[in-house]
Parts: structure tokens; C-alpha cells; sequence
């Protein structure tokens, strides 16, 4: 029933979209992969199901006011570990339109301390324009799971930035961080690329 694929399909876009910290919040005593799992199933057996779930799930959202947090996209980029090092940031609006861009030098540095200072970099981008709420977005697992609280910060290099990091985040309204394929990320990638093939 087209009904019954629609529930299929609200399924698969939350289990494959929602925010690590979303589903901590749903689910604070489950893993969030477990959530993500049991969402597929469900998403597996909605067609033999019997109930609206967009109606149970997602009742009132047709008045919900509409989406206004900007996008920040950040990576950092060493060639060599560590190595020459550049940061890139990009700041999009919730139009889609790019409000900014940052791509940095860093000198020597390693891979994980390169995504702290992208990071960095971005939210100083976000508080520039005036972005208040953030969605934002990753390709290092290491780095997003660590501000989420997933994973501890042991390595001493990397506390500071962590705790400069964390302090950005806790001036802004609200904020989300999600771990994304290297692919998704491109254009900070070339950001921070050219911020080592202009320094050279």
C-alpha cells in the first residue's frame, strides 16, 4: 500500500540521517548504531505493518517551523603524520547558499590536530556570520565522536582543542555533529588542501 511504503521510507531516511546526539536522547541507555539497526528492521517489516507511523512519528510537524540552522562542513588535511598541514571551512546557509569559506595554513601538524583547527576555524566562520544554530559535519569519526562524548580525548596535543572546542559550541543556541563519507566532504577537503599548496 503506498501508505505502508511511505513508513518504509521515513525509516530508512531516520536511521540513516539522525544525529548521533538525537538518538543518545531518544535512547540515552542504547547504543546509537542499536538504534540505527533497530530502525532498519522496522524499516524491513513496515510493509506487512498496519499503522500510519508518519502520523505517530512525526504528528504536528506540518505546522513545525522550518529548518533555519546554517551547515558547517570542516576538514583538515596532513601531508604526513604530522606534516604539512592546511585547514578548510565552509559555511552554507539554510537556503543552501555558501555564506563563506576559510582555508588556513598550519604548519606542521598531524591529521587529528589538522580537524581540531578546521573546526575551530569553522565555528569562528559561523560566529562571524552570526549562525547561532549549526548542523555539522565531519569526515573524521575520531574527531565528531569525541564531541559527542563517545570517545575520550587521551592524546595531550589534542585536550586544548577539544576545550577550545567545546567552549565555541557552548555559545551557540543549539548544534549537531554527524560523521560523514570522505566523498560528501569534498569541498573542505580542497580547502584545506590549498591552504598547504598556497603556503608553498
Amino acid at each position: 500500500m503506498p501508505e505502508q511504503k511511505k513508513d518504509r521510507e521515513i525509516l530508512q531516511i531516520l536511521a540513516q540521517r539522525l544525529p548521533e546526539k538525537v538518538l543518545q536522547e531518544l535512547l540515552p541507555s542504547v547504543e546509537p548504531e542499536a538504534v540505527r539497526r533497530l530502525l532498519g528492521r522496522l524499516a524491513a517489516a513496515a510493509p506487512s505493518g498496519g499503522y500510519p507511523l508518519q502520523q505517530t512519528l512525526f504528528r504536528g510537524t506540518e505546522s513545525a517551523q522550518p529548518d533555519t540552522a546554517c551547515s558547517l562542513y570542516t576538514d583538515g588535511a596532513a601531508r604526513g603524520n604530522p606534516g604539512e598541514a592546511g585547514a578548510g571551512a565552509v559555511l552554507i546557509a539554510a537556503d543552501g547558499a555558501e555564506l563563506g569559506v576559510r582555508s588556513l595554513y598550519l604548519g606542521q601538524s598531524t591529521n587529528n590536530a589538522a580537524e581540531y583547527q578546521a573546526l575551530i576555524a569553522g565555528l569562528e566562520l559561523a560566529a562571524q556570520f552570526d549562525c547561532r544554530a549549526l548542523h555539522i559535519f565531519l569526515d573524521s569519526e575520531l574527531i565528531v565522536r569525541q564531541i559527542e562524548g563517545s570517545y575520550k580525548v587521551k592524546n595531550e596535543q589534542l585536550k586544548p582543542l577539544f576545550d577550545r572546542v567545546k567552549s565555541q559550541l557552548a555559545q551557540l543556541d543549539k548544534w549537531d555533529i554527524r560523521h560523514i563519507p570522505r566523498q560528501e566532504n569534498a569541498r573542505a577537503d580542497e580547502l584545506a588542501n590549498r591552504g598547504i599548496d598556497d603556503r608553498k
